[in-house]
């Protein structure tokens, strides 16, 4: 990613400041598939929220983005929340790939609104068996198109050898909820 990227991320996490803790959106209706606990990686954490929101849950959860402005917000929301020893905030570049030291394996991984379709068998790699893959991206389904949306089908092609539990594609949105078989 280049550096004018990384402050635009920084500049846009900074003024919006912090959230309060949410569940990933693609399992929003479906919590009862989450297991009971376990280690979490959630990817493109931007500021946080999904990480406060799973540590609260019992989980361990290794929270990566680029941004560091999101990353310090995302830590202040663990903090207050009081499961700021829950939560390991990871700066690194998904462009460069998914950092080393978030090798896995995970129980569920986590990927809301950023696509980068070579990041999805390393997604799926890192899955302990039984795992849970939550992923939601920006799709041309029901929406104009564009550079950063997939197209339909994407997401259940890329990860067909897993057991897809639910899947969605409509206005503008695409999400995929499997399981590592």
């Amino acid at each position: 990613m280049a550096d004018a990227d990384r402050a635009r991320w920084d500049a846009r996490h900074a003024a919006v400041g912090a959230g309060s803790p949410q569940p990933p959106d693609a399992l929003r209706g479906r919590l009862e598939l989450l297991p009971p606990g376990g280690r979490v990686l959630e990817l493109a954490c931007g500021r946080g929220a999904v990480a406060v929101w799973l540590a609260l849950r019992g989980f361990a959860v290794d929270a990566v983005d680029v941004s560091g402005a999101g990353l310090a917000a995302g830590a202040a929301l663990a903090e207050r929340s009081g499961v700021g020893e829950r939560v390991r905030w990871v700066a690194a570049d998904l462009d460069a790939g998914i950092p080393p030291s978030c090798a896995g394996p995970y129980d569920v991984v986590v990927c809301q609104r950023f696509r980068d379709t070579g990041l999805y068998p390393a997604m799926a790699e890192r899955l302990a068996p039984g795992g849970l893959l939550v992923v939601s991206v920006l799709s041309e389904v029901g929406d104009t198109g564009g550079p950063y949306r997939a197209p339909a089908g994407e997401l259940a092609a890329a990860f067909a050898d897993l057991e897809v539990l639910a899947h969605a594609e409509r206005d503008g949105e695409a999400a995929l909820v499997a399981r590592r078989t």
